[in-house]
């Protein structure tokens, strides 16, 4: 049974290229991603922070928070 890991992004360059350096490192086999985009998706922005998500680009894998440089606060996507 596959993991599930969710990706939170807001779309700025930072967070692109952090999704594509992801798709080529996760295991496909081990986990099943779900990519969110919160500036499109501004209802799952409470989500995210549920999650301890603080800033995008983040990557929540076993229910805990991997924040991935910085690309914006979640502030700013509300």
């Amino acid at each position: 049974m596959k993991s599930k890991a969710i990706f939170y992004h807001a779309g700025c360059p930072v967070c692109v290229e952090a999704e594509t350096q992801l798709a080529s490192a996760l295991d496909s086999a081990r986990f099943e991603v779900e990519v969110v985009h919160l500036g499109q998706e501004k209802a799952r922005v409470s989500e995210a922070e549920k999650y301890g998500v603080k800033s995008v680009p983040a990557l929540v894998m076993n229910n805990q928070a991997f924040h991935i440089n910085f690309g914006a606060d979640l502030s700013v996507l509300k």
